[in-house]
């Protein structure tokens, strides 16, 4: 009987010390903080799935979302926004209920970084923004940003969120186009799945 307590004992030891070392690695590096109050957003209420992706992971510690032109989640980005967000602000994202977000002027300044951006879309914001955590996984909410960025229609120069090597290759958006069903990148093989 002492051997299967004691079993037991060491086997739940292993099993918290676990879920500590879980809870650690999916803490992000950075503070993410609504828009609006400045309150540190809880990702204890997020969506329990696409919390885990190897994006959101990337995300979370570094505040670059690893999707932006990353054409294997463009589309999906693509199909989220339509049917998520351009009811609001537009299906090219030129605004119209909700404000404009494919040029150069943002209502949140903070919206320029990808941390800005992702807290906004997470918590929400004024008016009729309302947090979309509950709406969108994490994962979800970076693709749809890709989006968003994928629309900029201005110069390179203006699209801060982008890399020097993404800068370079950047052409602004002229208009729709069309994506293979499912190309290479960090998001193949989920368009079937969509």
């Amino acid at each position: 009987m002492k051997s299967k307590m004691k079993g037991a004992t060491i086997a739940g030891a292993i099993g918290a010390t676990l879920l500590v070392a879980v809870a650690v690695a999916q803490t992000p590096a950075i503070t993410f903080r609504n828009t609006i109050t400045g309150e540190v957003l809880n990702f204890d209420d997020a969506l329990p799935e696409g919390r885990d992706t190897p994006g959101v992971k990337k995300f979370l510690q570094t505040g670059v979302n690893p999707y932006n032109e990353d054409k294997s989640c463009l589309k999906l980005g693509e199909q989220i926004f339509l049917s998520a967000c351009s009811g609001c602000h537009g299906h090219l994202a030129e605004g119209k209920i909700g404000p404009g977000l494919n040029d150069s002027y943002w209502t949140y300044p903070q919206n320029e970084t990808d941390e800005g951006l992702f807290s906004t879309i997470y918590g929400g914001a004024q008016a009729s923004m309302g947090p979309q955590f509950v709406n969108l996984s994490l994962d979800d909410m970076l693709k749809v940003m890709a989006w968003v960025r994928h629309l900029f229609k201005e110069e390179p120069e203006k699209a801060k969120w982008l890399t020097d090597e993404q800068r370079k290759a950047f052409k602004s958006y002229s208009g729709h186009e069309e994506f293979p069903d499912d190309p290479p990148g960090q998001c193949k093989g989920q368009a079937a799945a969509k």
